[in-house]
């Protein structure tokens, strides 16, 4: 369920056997797994400057791995499983979770700089543009939040909630 992403010739994909995989692209050939504390569901890996960015389901985590050895470099717990995909933007790791929360953590480090709750799971995935994270949630409404701050901006309710990527 989860989409590949591929960097310098690399396939980064979740499944729900607990691992994330490196594969070579031009052969399919294994370079790294990792194996998470649950499955990886919709969860999508982000990869910025050598960093493999994913959520897991029933751990409830996001992790951060070295892109060329599969490495745990840190994993940040949420207070319920993660099926939104990660977006990565200056530094800042932004991904929801099913606690009703959007969170913005340290890319470097997993801190926590911010969370932001909305009125239902927070499935989607965040994207982020001019220093605004635009995320949708399970209570029907998009949110339009300040990237440095977390503060809303503004939240428009469209009736229904979106659907995970």
């Amino acid at each position: 369920e989860s989409s590949p992403a591929v960097v310098h010739g690399v396939v980064y994909v979740g499944s729900d056997d607990h691992k994330v995989y490196a594969l070579r692209a031009s052969t399919g050939a294994k370079i790294w797994t990792y194996t998470t504390g649950s499955g990886i569901g919709f969860s999508s890996p982000a990869v910025v400057n050598g960093v493999v960015y994913v959520g897991s389901i029933y751990d409830a985590k996001v992790y951060a791995l070295n892109a060329s050895t599969g490495a745990r470099i840190w994993s940040y717990a949420t207070g319920s499983p993660v099926f939104s995909s990660p977006t990565v933007d200056h530094g800042v790791v932004y991904v929801g979770s099913e606690d009703h929360k959007v969170y913005a953590l340290e890319a470097s480090t997993g801190a926590r700089i911010w969370s932001y709750t909305t009125g239902g799971n927070v499935d989607s995935s965040p994207a982020v543009v001019n220093g605004v994270v635009y995320v949708g949630s399970t209570d029907g409404s998009i949110y339009a939040l300040k990237a440095p701050s977390g503060a809303r901006i503004w939240s428009h309710d469209t009736g229904h909630g979106p659907d995970p990527d």
